[in-house]
């Protein structure tokens, strides 16, 4: 989860975008599009086995973890239940030796496969252009790849990292986005390696930090999905919410960067419901139904193409920091009560 960054606040004058699934009130439909990260900073969350069951009387369809959890890989056999699974950032510099990758792939994935439905593997997230760890992405990418291709399964399940908006060095208008030029060689190296193997870009979108970032150029009707008409004009286009506008500012930036096809799974997007300036529960609850029902429809740059999108977080995490806000992105409290009553979907 990236915060407000002033120096590319213009990325959140742009749309949103939404998904489906079913939180007590909360409808998923279309759940096959939609999915929810399921995040351990907490000293009170649900045994596992009683998450997988929260996901499954809920009607969620898929799962991001951060690590590879032996017991929430043990709970998820059987489950039916899509999975990404993250690569820690800690590990990326030893998975640059490819028996350390083979290893990784036999112990987390092979193990499990197919009971547990790996789809993609997240190495890194929010590894910025400037980090010590950067210089690993790229080589623990192709490396994990490859023990992925000698098990056969490269057809299944696609290697890629989870990137954050600051990467963008340009996002308004949304048809001029841009990688910054301290990104652009890093970033593009990487896409070029996943659309030469079919793998989707992973980014982190979050309307919420470009709102409260940059309040005075930025409506919250317009974070919320509520404005009642085009906000922002670009071209033939016109953007009615941030999340889309954001998501198509990176969609231009691929363009720009040689990768006009490649498709972007938006791998984390939430509301606070306390914490910070505007977090609350009223806007929290508007913002996860109306994305659930936005996604399904596309973006401007990308209509009619639902947007595989997962909402962040399960449940309220006591231990994450260290600002306040970031302890308040559940879905659920730890007690498995649901925070958010959403009935209706259309």
């Amino acid at each position: 989860m990236a915060l407000f960054n002033a120096n590319n606040c213009k990325a959140f004058l742009a749309p949103i975008f939404l998904f489906g699934f079913f939180i007590s009130g909360l409808e998923l439909a279309g759940a096959q599009s939609v999915g929810v990260c399921n995040g351990k900073n907490g000293n009170d969350l649900p045994s596992d086995g009683e998450v997988i069951d929260l996901y499954k009387s809920n009607g969620i369809g898929r799962m991001r973890i951060y690590e590879p959890y032996s017991t929430t890989l043990d709970a998820l056999r059987g489950s039916n239940i899509e999975l990404i699974i993250g690569i820690h950032n800690k590990d990326l510099q030893g998975l640059t030796d490819a028996a350390a990758a083979t290893t990784w792939v036999q112990n987390n994935i092979r193990n499990y496969w197919p009971d547990v439905k790996f789809k993609y593997i997240a190495v890194g997230n929010e590894v910025h252009p400037g980090d010590a760890k950067a210089q690993y992405v790229l080589p623990a990418i192709q490396n994990i790849h490859n023990a992925i291709a000698v098990a056969g399964l490269q057809d299944q399940i696609k290697v890629s990292t989870s990137i954050d908006t600051t990467l963008l060095g340009n996002s308004y208008p949304p048809s001029a986005g841009s990688f910054s030029d301290s990104a652009n060689s890093y970033i593009t190296a990487i896409v070029n390696f996943l659309v030469s193997n079919g793998a989707p870009l992973l980014v982190n979108v979050y309307p919420y930090f470009s709102y409260t970032g940059n309040p005075s150029q930025i409506s919250l009707p317009y974070a919320l999905f509520t404005s009642p008409g085009v906000v922002v004009n670009d071209g033939n286009l016109g953007y009615q919410n941030l999340f889309d506008a954001m998501v198509d500012a990176h969609y231009s930036a691929l363009e720009k960067a040689g990768a006009p096809n490649l498709q972007i799974v938006v791998s984390e997007s939430g509301w606070p419901s306390e914490g910070g300036d505007a977090a609350s529960a009223d806007n929290a609850g508007t913002y996860y139904k109306n994305l659930i029902n936005h996604v399904k429809g596309g973006t401007p740059k990308k209509q009619g193409q639902a947007i595989e999108t997962y909402l962040f977080a399960m449940f309220d995490e006591n231990l994450k920091g260290p600002e306040e806000i970031e302890k308040h992105f559940g879905l659920f409290l730890p007690n498995k009560q649901n925070k958010y009553q959403i009935t209706s979907f259309g």
